[in-house]
């Protein structure tokens, strides 16, 4: 999708999300309008955001003043944002030459210390912040960088709303920063991996949503870990070139994972130099940020014999040593040598813990400050992250932690058959404090990610302003491409994928919260003796339910997702008939007729077999089982309903 239809698709996602606004009970923090009428909903929420002025109108010319210190890939996308808004006619000046007399409306783009800029807003001084403003009827955008300036214009993408037979600029200001320095993703599933085009399409997303960082440890590319220190053949590596440019384009750091635990000889200048050599050809394509991790290896035994005499007996503390000996060789001899290389990463061995040990103190201790250090939280995949286990991690590793967030994946046997939906949640406010950012590590299927990492970047951005009941619906409309109707199908077809599992027995966000309520509600008033109306209520979800897949494949829903989710989609189809059926089934017996009642549990009974029979392809590393939609709620409900039915 290029990035004209991609602005053309999102122009309508704030009217889309207030469709299912019933979601949302949060609100934005601002400042008195003078006007009365609702300030725009923008994700990431911004730090400040507050009317200064009336909506202003989107004229067939606009001046856009611009000059060297212009982002360039921000002002790409204020002009293609302006053209997809009814402007004929952009003419681009430098400051000063601005027309004295016109009808044009005037936007001015540019770095903080330029002078018409710096006159007009207070941009402020946090890497990647920006400041907009509408005051006096043109439209201001400062940026503390080109990050800075390339931010501003993704929040002036949703700026824009509907005036009469046009487009107006809502007429606010925005102050805005972001609360941590790394936000974005990282590919390090196991099982099916993500195609050139899903990490395309991840990368224009990241930028998107103001995320920085995609982390590249893709675990199907034999080159990163198994055979590291062999060099890419040369066509694998001109498609990283392309991933490469592609982040830069959208202002995110491509980081290049590089995992040679699994083999290396610590003490040997061979492999130290082998290391170098692989950091320096994808150097060569542009990378900037790197990461040696060495998650998932043992530290009970070396590698090669020369360890053992170089760092002592295999141990915790001995691996804490080697470890630390290459990192901070590579930081001194690779990162601190290559111009603009940005700190070394890594995820230690023991990444899912608070405990002080013999191989965290050898990190503390004599690891480079520098090294940026990755960690899960308590588990794995953790229930929940707060600032007191924050706290305690990073007064064990000595510095700011990087959160490697274990969710949405789905490539683990308690995951096995769903699509993981639900928002991002049980994330304490003020983690910020404690963590320097968070990537999300998504599902297989690239699209469907998207929803819980448009929580996970919108959290990181501002932990204080956010609000899962607010920004899940956003992530909902933006899937949707504006449309509102599929909007409110993909939030019932969300919600039947709600549950998110983690390693143990108890998962750690419900099944289907919303059809669990109903149904509650529904066997309250059927007990009761309200049978009419209890069948009534239940059974227009249950529509819901059942016309949901038709509703998504026929809007303006992202197409990678629909084919994603196609089998759960199916699924959903069947399910909800069933439970449409069933009820009616219920409805009829209550009346009386016995063979109509009959007739329809049979037909039920059709549709449960045909959704049991739907497989979801071989698209994870658990391979072909059953598509799994609400069990445990819309399953219990229909075999409820069908007792009921036959007494």
């Amino acid at each position: 999708m290029t990035a004209r239809s991609r602005t053309r698709r999102l122009a309508a996602v704030l009217a889309a999300g207030a469709s299912i606004a019933a979601l949302a009970t949060a609100t934005q923090p601002a400042a008195a309008a003078p006007e009365q009428h609702a300030l725009p909903v923008v994700t990431p929420t911004p730090q400040a955001l507050g009317r200064d002025s009336a909506d202003v109108p989107v004229p067939d010319e606009v001046v856009l003043v611009a000059d060297a210190g212009t982002d360039a890939a921000a002002e790409d996308l204020v002009t293609s944002l302006l053209r997809d808004h009814g402007v004929r006619k952009v003419t681009v000046v430098a400051p000063g030459h601005e027309p004295r007399h016109g009808h044009a409306l005037v936007v001015r783009l540019g770095g903080a210390d330029r002078a018409d800029v710096a006159h007009a807003v207070s941009v402020p001084d946090q890497a990647e912040g920006y400041a907009l403003s509408t005051a006096g009827g043109a439209v201001v955008l400062g940026g503390r960088d080109g990050a800075g300036q390339y931010y501003g214009a993704q929040t002036l993408r949703q700026l824009f709303v509907r005036s009469g037979h046009g487009w107006a600029i809502s007429g606010v200001a925005v102050r805005d920063w972001p609360n941590m320095s790394l936000r974005g993703s990282i590919e390090g599933f196991y099982g099916p991996p993500w195609s050139t085009a899903d990490r395309l399409r991840q990368i224009a997303f990241l930028g998107e949503v103001k995320a920085n960082t995609y982390v590249y440890s893709a675990k199907d590319d034999a080159y990163l870990r198994a055979q590291w220190r062999d060099p890419y053949p040369a066509d694998e590596l001109a498609t990283l070139g392309q991933l490469v440019q592609s982040a830069t384009a959208h202002h995110v750091d491509f980081t290049y994972a590089l995992s040679p635990g699994v083999s290396i000889c610590f003490s040997s200048p061979d492999d130290i130099a082998a290391v170098k050599a692989k950091l320096q050809s994808v150097y060569d394509l542009g990378v900037r940020s790197f990461s040696i991790p060495f998650d998932d290896i043992s530290y009970t035994k070396w590698n090669c014999a020369a360890d053992q005499t170089a760092f002592g007996a295999p141990g915790q503390a001995a691996a804490g040593t080697a470890q630390v000996s290459l990192l901070n060789t590579i930081t001194t001899d690779f990162i601190k040598t290559h111009d603009g290389a940005q700190p070394l990463q890594t995820v230690p061995t023991e990444y899912s813990d608070l405990e002080d040990s013999p191989y965290k103190t050898e990190l503390r201790e004599h690891l480079d400050p520098s090294v940026v250090v990755q960690w899960t939280g308590t588990a794995v995949v953790p229930p929940s992250v707060t600032t007191d286990e924050a706290h305690q991690v990073s007064t064990v590793y000595g510095r700011k932690v990087f959160l490697w967030d274990n969710y949405p994946v789905n490539d683990y046997e308690q995951s096995a058959g769903r699509l993981l939906l639900a928002p991002y949640a049980q994330r304490e406010a003020g983690l910020s404090q404690y963590l320097n950012g968070i990537v999300a590590n998504p599902m297989n299927q690239e699209a469907a990610s998207e929803v819980a990492e448009f929580g996970a970047t919108d959290f990181a951005w501002n932990d204080a302003g956010y609000s899962p009941e607010r920004s899940w619906p956003q992530a909902l409309a933006r899937l949707a491409g504006g449309d509102a109707r599929a909007s409110a199908a993909l939030a019932v077809f969300a919600d039947l994928e709600h549950l998110a599992p983690t390693f143990g027995p108890t998962p750690w966000q419900p099944q289907a919260p919303v059809l669990a309520a109903k149904t509650k509600a529904f066997w309250q008033r059927w007990n009761a003796g309200d049978h009419r109306r209890s069948v009534a209520d239940l059974r227009a979800y249950a529509v819901q339910i059942r016309d949901a897949a038709e509703v998504i494949r026929g809007g303006r829903v992202e197409s990678a997702f629909v084919d994603e989710a196609s089998p759960w989609l199916d699924a959903t189809a069947y399910w909800g008939g069933a439970l449409v059926d069933q009820l009616d089934a219920l409805a009829a017996a209550t009346r009386g007729g016995d063979q109509a009642a009959q007739r329809l549990t049979a037909s039920a009974d059709a549709l449960v077999a045909k959704a049991q029979a739907v497989k979801t392809g071989n698209t994870n590393r658990w391979g072909v089982r059953q598509a799994l939609v609400g069990d445990g709620v819309l399953d219990a409900v229909i075999t409820q309903a069908r007792a009921a039915t036959l007494g």
